[in-house]
């Protein structure tokens, strides 16, 4: 008679007799030993916050590789009804899914069935929630900001770290191609030394990140409002801060969270530096007066490299709501050269020339000009939609829950470039500069 007890179940049982000294040697934790997934297992997953985000990017890019990789959506939670019902429409209407739905997370986690989770709530909402679901024994995607507070950030890396789940942060550049040949192309050591990075996300639109149409009709009693809130300060009822967060601190951070953390993780991940030596920042409500808080043109100047060492580079970080010139631009320069990841290109660009090396007895430095891959040419500034990068990223995230792995934007990477923006935030905020203490883990205002 053929067994019906499933691989995971089979685990489970197992570690009783073999104890969990046997499960250790096979490279499991014992805190996570529990809820191994099988290679025939078909994972199980909740969708945690029901975005237009969620809706035009992650819910495509999840079913691109769903059939494949052996995952279906089978539960949504949201603390919104109209979004809990949007949810089950769409998911009906899009891929025949009928999902359950859940009010908020305390009826959902506890579901032993779901394996897994996608979380693409408010910004701030982020590491409270994904802490949450590691220790429920869920493995997680989160969009980007890890966190917003560096308390915060704290706790999801704990929870991470003590329950060994699977959690893939949104930082999407860390799967295209294009980006993979930078990073190797740059440990490869042609490029000769970092000396300058130019970042810029320019664009002209008064209604970013606003909903007025939304604010007039969503109603306090038909969401959780206390909920929402979780640790920030209990203040009344106010549909801008539930909808249109990214204008409002301490829901959102703005350009710092939603933007920059894009654009400096790919920093880190070039260079294995974890945050900033220095932060000064600078900007404000230039433009677009309607009530936002955080700032609609912004500019920011960090100083990487070794502590105490004067080898280093400058990161100069600019955006703005108020004009789109110039777009989104990543510029990375050398001594010998310059890197474009908009157009894929390396060029000798304002490297040193024969002539301006012979005046001081030197010898030229110039790079050999080169396309990454032509086949790796990926839009940069996709951020929404169902863009070739979130696809990529999200199939990352499923192999690794599926093998156990490593994914390539994992809790250390959300920690860091949430640490890289809470120090510019902070240094926005203060006007002064901002270090950062890692044998405290504190950010230093000086």
């Amino acid at each position: 008679m053929k067994s019906t007890t499933s691989r995971r179940e089979f685990i489970k049982q197992a570690s009783v007799g073999a104890g969990v000294v046997g499960l250790s040697a096979m490279g499991f934790s014992a805190k996570s030993y529990a809820r191994i997934i099988g290679a025939n297992d078909r994972v199980r997953v909740g969708i945690v916050g029901f975005s237009n985000r969620f809706r035009s990017s992650l819910f495509p890019a999840f079913m691109n590789h769903a059939k494949a990789q052996n995952f279906e959506f089978v539960a949504v939670s949201d603390l919104w009804n109209r979004r809990r019902d949007e949810a089950y429409a769409y998911a009906k209407e899009k891929a025949g899914i009928e999902l359950a739905k859940y009010r908020n997370n305390d009826e959902l986690f506890p579901r032993t069935d779901v394996d897994a989770v996608i979380i693409s709530t408010a910004d701030f909402q982020h590491a409270l929630i994904a802490a949450d679901a590691v220790r429920h024994g869920k493995d997680v995607y989160v969009e980007k900001p890890l966190a917003e507070t560096l308390e915060d950030a704290k706790i999801v890396r704990k929870a991470v770290e003590e329950t060994g789940k699977i959690l893939q942060v949104g930082s999407q550049r860390r799967s295209a191609p294009n980006y993979i040949a930078a990073n190797e192309y740059i440990r490869s050591g042609k490029f000769g030394d970092i000396k300058m990075v130019d970042m810029t996300w320019n664009v002209n639109q008064p209604g970013r990140w606003r909903l007025p149409e939304l604010t007039k009709e969503i109603r306090q009693q038909d969401t959780d409002w206390d909920r929402f809130l979780m640790n920030r300060p209990k203040v009344a009822w106010n549909p801008r801060f539930y909808l249109e967060y990214r204008l409002f601190w301490p829901y959102s951070s703005g350009i710092f969270g939603q933007w920059m953390a894009h654009q400096i993780d790919t920093v880190h991940w070039f260079t294995d530096l974890p945050h900033p030596r220095s932060v000064v920042a600078n900007g404000g409500i230039y433009q677009w007066n309607d009530g936002r808080t955080n700032p609609d043109t912004l500019t920011a100047v960090m100083d990487y490299g070794p502590e105490g060492d004067s080898k280093g580079f400058q990161v100069l970080y600019s955006s703005r709501f108020t004009n789109s010139a110039g777009g989104v631009k990543e510029l990375y320069f050398s001594n010998a050269g310059s890197l474009n990841l908009d157009t894929n290109e390396v060029t000798a660009e304002g490297g040193l020339s024969q002539r301006s090396a012979a005046d001081m007895g030197m010898k030229e430095n110039l790079l050999e000009p080169f396309t990454l891959s032509n086949a790796a040419k990926m839009e940069t500034s996709a951020n929404t939609g169902s863009d070739p990068m979130t696809s990529l990223h999200m199939l990352n995230w499923m192999e690794c829950v599926r093998n156990r792995k490593k994914p390539n934007a994992d809790v250390v990477a959300g920690y860091n470039h949430s640490l890289a923006n809470i120090m510019g935030r902070t240094a926005y905020e203060t006007g002064k500069r901002v270090t950062f203490d890692d044998a405290k883990q504190e950010v230093v205002v000086s």
